[in-house]
């Protein structure tokens, strides 16, 4: 007799071929993980479909087995939702890699989901055309997985982030059947808003397989200062002072002292010289079409942080030092992970309370006795907490450290917060999630999962709390 999981097998490469579906362990390991802290959840079986209907055949063959099928999408989630963690099938997304139309007449883009970010706006921008969500892993991450987190980066301040972009959506249900969400249109009011509803739904309500994203005019200049604080909570309080000035930079990042550090030592070719003094940093950014506009708006900023105890401000006015600057924050994070295991944390509050937030992470440090390095998108009011193991016992690690993370989601929910800006829910948060949803919220997610996925096969053990 022939086993479930041979059928299951012959079945599989009966529709996207022997060559690529994969069940040898270097293959299952290699996709079983992300970039969330040490996690290892290999699935039964891997493939790489290359049509929209082969996916939806591999999830009716799913359906018909009741087995868990993962979307992969470029490994580069911090919330473990790509992680198998009920086996299963593996769906690698990667050979849906085309940019399929960009349309300059009406300024948007059809594309699959595998593109990588930052080749799609690097496509648009010999158009004259701009996409401008920019997460740190954009030279890796995939639009499809920004979709499914609904991403956001550095100028999300003054663009918004991937929801704001996605008109419409082909989505392969978890019942099989393919379906567009919405229309290609600037507006529409027609019907329950399907498109936005996947948008952040972490790969459990359907596949997403081609998407439509409106794209902006691309601004011919900017200009990016690099301003050193003396004490960090001041660093926070200008955030909101220069928006009350009125000033939208294209990016106000926070960069706190040990974030700056290990950065300029984990990446060659940045020179920046951080005195001891300093505490923290701001990058701010402001960009548009006319110089003397922008000049007149980094006039402005530097009047509002010259309020607060600073530094010399570093003014970059060549490329070079523009991209030395902008390389060192997006290489916080691999230099975090290089120096040691840590937990990343995505809180997010009202831009005003990041003063408070950051007190009060740093108080709850003290108290479980465990280190922070604080970084992040402080316009949006985003902070990434990375907690340090360090020289923490395990035992500390496993047991202490928990209680202070629910702490500070506790913090930020209490500052009218939340528990997530941009990383997702997925499966290390899960379980937090009653810290910012009332038990009703809860019941709509779990309904709507129902609606969706009767049988629960679609990235199962993802956002919803055991």
């Amino acid at each position: 007799m022939i086993n479930t999981n041979t059928l299951l097998l012959q079945n599989l490469q009966q529709i996207v071929g022997h060559e690529f579906v994969f069940y040898d362990t270097d293959t299952l390991l290699q996709y079983g993980h992300d970039e969330t802290e040490d996690y290892s959840f290999p699935p039964n079986f891997l493939v790489k479909p290359r049509t929209t209907q082969e996916i939806a055949a591999i999830v009716k063959l799913a359906n018909e087995y009741a087995i868990p099928l993962v979307p992969i999408g470029g490994q580069t989630g911090l919330s473990g939702g790509a992680l198998a963690i009920h086996g299963g099938i593996g769906l690698s997304m990667e050979r849906l890699n085309k940019i399929l139309h960009v349309d300059e007449n009406n300024l948007q883009v059809t594309t699959e989901p595998a593109v990588i970010t930052q080749v799609l706006r690097d496509a648009v921008a010999e158009k004259g055309l701009f996409y401008p969500v920019d997460p740190s892993s954009m030279g890796s991450c995939f639009i499809g997985g920004n979709i499914a987190e609904n991403s956001g980066g550095a100028r999300a301040v003054k663009y918004g982030v991937t929801k704001d972009y996605v008109l419409n959506l082909e989505v392969v249900l978890p019942t099989g059947e393919i379906i567009w969400t919405g229309a290609n249109t600037l507006k529409n009011s027609t019907g329950y808003n399907l498109t936005q509803l996947m948008v952040g739904s972490e790969g459990t309500l359907g596949i997403v397989t081609k998407i439509v994203l409106k794209l902006l005019p691309l601004n011919k200049y900017n200009m990016l200062l690099l301003v050193p604080f003396y004490k960090a909570e001041e660093a926070c309080e200008a955030v909101s002072a220069i928006f009350r000035a009125g000033i939208v930079p294209s990016a106000l990042e926070f960069m706190e002292r040990d974030a700056i550090d290990w950065a300029v030592k984990y990446i060659e070719g940045i020179s920046i010289v951080i005195q001891p003094e300093h505490q923290a940093h701001l990058l701010i950014e402001v960009d548009g079409n006319y110089p003397e506009i922008l000049m007149l708006e980094a006039e402005k900023i530097l009047e509002v942080v010259e309020q607060f105890s600073i530094d010399e401000v570093l003014f970059a006015d060549t490329e070079e030092q523009k991209n030395a600057i902008w390389k060192m924050r997006r290489g916080v994070a691999e230099a975090v992970k290089a120096n040691s295991i840590y937990k990343e944390e995505d809180t997010v509050v009202p831009r005003y309370e990041l003063p408070k937030l950051l007190k009060g992470i740093k108080k709850i440090g003290a108290k479980y006795g465990f280190q922070s390095v604080c970084y992040g998108h402080a316009g949006d009011g985003n902070l990434h907490v990375n907690i340090i193991k360090g020289t923490l016992s395990d035992t500390a690690w496993q047991n202490e450290v928990p209680k202070g993370i629910k702490e500070i989601f506790e913090l930020t929910v209490a500052l009218k917060g939340t528990i997530s800006g941009e990383h997702g829910i997925g499966y290390v948060q899960k379980n937090y999630l009653p810290i910012a949803m009332q038990p009703k919220q809860i019941d709509v997610l779990r309904n709507i999962k129902k609606v969706f996925d009767p049988k629960n096969i679609l990235n199962p053990g993802k956002i919803l709390p055991d």
